[in-house]
Parts: C-alpha cells; structure tokens; sequence
C-alpha cells in the first residue's frame, strides 16, 4: 500500500494532482465526466475584478508537442464567480479549491483577495503575476523581482488564506524573482507558466495568433520547467507547485524528485479531458514500479 498524500501550505492533500488554471474551467464540464473529489484539488479559471472578454481569435494555435493559447484571461469577474461558480463547484466538489486570481493593478489583486476570504471553499489563492498574453497586466509584475515582491507584500497583507505566487519563465533569473516573492511573505509558489512564442502562417504571411504572441504549453516545455522547479526548490524554503508539459504520472514523480511538492496539470487536459483522472489512478502502480513507499519522502530527492 502506497501513500499518495502531501501537505501543501498546511492542507493536507490525497494526492498532488492538480488541474492547472485555464485549462479546467471552474470544474462543471470535467465533473460530468468523473468525480473531481480524486483529484488533490483544482485551480479554477483565471478571475480578475472585472469581467472580461478576453483577446480576439484567432486565439489558439498548434504548435510542435504543444500548444500556444492567447485566450487572455476570459472570465465573468470576481462577483459573478463568487455568486454563481462557487455555490455551483460546491454540488460536485467537497474539498478546498484552489482560485487563481490575475489583475492589472496592485489594487485589484488586492480587492478580488479580499472577496476571496469570504469564500469557505478556497483553500489557497494562486497569484498569477505570469500570464504572457495580456497587454498591460500580469508579466508586467512577474519578470521583475521588485515588483512580484511588491504584489506579494499587499495580498500577503490581506489575505486570510495561504498566498501561492505563480511565477513567469520568461525571465532571466526565476530564482531573484522567487527569492523575493518568499522574502515579501508568500506561502508558495507555482511555476511555470507558459513560454512566450508565436507561429506564423505561410499562405498570409502574417501572425496566426491575433494577440501575435501567446504562451506555449505543451509537452516540449517539461525539461525546461523541470530545470526551473529544480532551481527554485533549492533556493527557497516555502513549498513549490511544478507545473509545464506533465502528462504521466513518471512526469509527476519526476517532477516531485525536482523539488515538486504538488504539480499541476495543463495542456494534457485540453488533449484529453480524462488526462488528470489517468495520473491519478496510475500513481500507485508507477510509486510501487519505483519502490516508492510515500511522496511525500521524495520531495526535493534529486541527488
């Protein structure tokens, strides 16, 4: 018998499987498909203060193992989540969840945090500082270390719940940036999300994407998030989320080995729906192949 639970900023987990935000929705279409209560818990949909619309399309496009997205943070606003998604996520989900909140200003992370203590169903807040596809907001906080640990500092403040950063890959240094957001108080951090790139299409000659960039996801990018996790979990004391092109459990473990104390599930949801119900249900098999008797003993266990 396998021991699959973790601890992550104190909430006790059956497992580290998450579902990433973006990928997951607020969870209802993956819960008609298999009981979200296996899952260690999901990190719903990107939600700013404001609804927004989101970038126009074409926002989506292929790309070699991967894929590059531009959907630029589409949701109904903190409000409408907390009034309509939360009580909804609450039928067909009875652990604590986790929110991912994006904004454009100091302010509004710190207004949507405070909407977010009142939530008894949110175990952690994810700070997205990271998102590549926004103009004006998100990557504008997280490829400078002085500015991460700036938002870190005011939701840190103001938050009742563990504080999880989600740090950028497209920077110079992730371990300046980690090390700040640690020093400014954060409970945790996640990392990576996507890669910046952009594919052009031969016949127009011009930009697939409308945004023209976008962030690349994918099984490609998991050796580089893989050195990243590596280097950040040597660096810091808080625990790490490692996240970018898992899609087995071999990758889960591997990344676990890396530093990982939980992981997070991408773009292999978007391939297949079913993706994160696999990990999780081949776990066991892959821990006892490894002669691994806990996760939680493997953490960091890179030698």
């Amino acid at each position: 018998m396998v021991d699959t639970k973790v601890k992550l900023c104190g909430i006790t987990l059956t497992n580290p499987v998450i579902p990433a935000s973006g990928t997951f929705g607020y969870g209802e279409e993956f819960a008609k498909l298999y009981d979200l209560n296996l899952l260690g818990t999901f990190s719903f949909k990107g939600t700013t203060l404001k609804p927004r619309f989101g970038n126009l399309s074409p926002r989506i496009a292929e790309g070699k193992n991967g894929v590059l997205n531009a959907v630029g943070l589409q949701n109904p606003g903190i409000d409408q989540v907390i009034k309509v998604e939360l009580p909804k996520m609450k039928k067909f989900f009875k652990k604590p969840v986790m929110a991912n909140v994006s904004g454009f200003s100091i302010d509004e992370y710190v207004s949507v945090v405070k909407k977010l203590n009142k939530c008894p169903q949110v175990g952690w807040i994810e700070i997205n500082i990271s998102c590549p596809n926004v103009h004006g907001g998100g990557m504008a906080f997280g490829t400078d270390a002085k500015n991460a640990a700036l938002v870190t500092k005011a939701v840190k403040k103001v938050s009742k719940k563990p504080i999880i950063v989600k740090l950028s890959p497209n920077v110079t240094n992730i371990v300046e940036i980690a090390k700040a957001c640690e020093k400014a108080g954060a409970d945790g951090l996640s990392l990576i999300n996507t890669i910046l790139g952009m594919r052009i299409d031969l016949k127009k000659r011009s930009p697939i994407l409308k945004n023209t960039f976008g962030g690349y996801s994918g099984d490609a990018v998991f050796p580089i998030a893989l050195r990243m996790v590596y280097q950040v979990a040597h660096a810091v004391k808080i625990p790490v989320i490692g996240m970018g092109g898992i899609s087995s459990a071999e990758d889960v473990i591997e990344m676990m080995l890396a530093g990982a104390t939980a992981v997070e599930i991408g773009s292999a949801n978007l391939v297949d729906p079913y993706a994160a119900y696999k990990i999780v249900k081949d776990l066991p098999r892959v821990m006892s192949h490894y002669k691994i008797k806990a996760l939680k003993e493997i953490i960091g266990g890179c030698k």
